[in-house]
């Protein structure tokens, strides 16, 4: 059996969404219940050191490999089965701007705000406006791209089963 190069690039899509995804929503149903429990110079830290740490080559595969290979599976089926075409494209133009945009010109520019403050340096008042701010901005974006994520990967998963129609 001959495996087409339509079908690893489909695969690849599929898998490296689905991870994106996953990180995402496992985040969502995890992560952010737990850190609204604690204080918030343990938050502030917390998260710094966790979008420190995440900037690795595992999550670049997945959240940038994802797009990449949405797009190359979107172009490779053109013109030979049209559901399977506009599923791809729907799934690469909604990770696109849901998933990657929203993270790329929300959620980073937070991280970076974050990343630049000295929080030894901040009084408990300072921590906790920062903290409100930061936080309800940030979990507002991560839900978009969470659910966004969710449903890219779904619409790709979706094509599987117009592959052979």
């Amino acid at each position: 059996m001959e495996i087409s190069f339509k079908a690893i690039s489909i695969f690849l899509a599929i898998i490296l969404t689905g991870l994106s995804a996953g990180l995402f929503y496992g985040w969502q149903v995890s992560v952010i219940p737990g850190t609204k429990k604690i204080l918030d110079i343990y938050y502030l830290e917390t998260m710094q050191s966790i979008n420190r740490a995440i900037l690795n080559p595992a999550f670049f595969a997945s959240f940038f490999g994802s797009l990449i290979f949405l797009v190359l599976a979107s172009i490779v089926h053109y013109g030979t089965n049209t559901s399977v075409f506009v599923l791809l494209v729907a799934s690469t133009i909604i990770y696109l701007i849901g998933t990657f945009g929203v993270t790329a010109f929300g959620n980073v520019p937070l991280n970076n705000q974050l990343d630049a403050l000295s929080l030894s340096e901040l009084n408990i008042n300072e921590l906790k406006d920062f903290r409100l701010e930061y936080e309800l901005k940030w979990n507002k974006l991560h839900l978009i791209r969470s659910v966004f994520g969710v449903l890219s990967f779904s619409l790709a998963l979706l094509a599987l089963f117009f592959q052979h129609k």
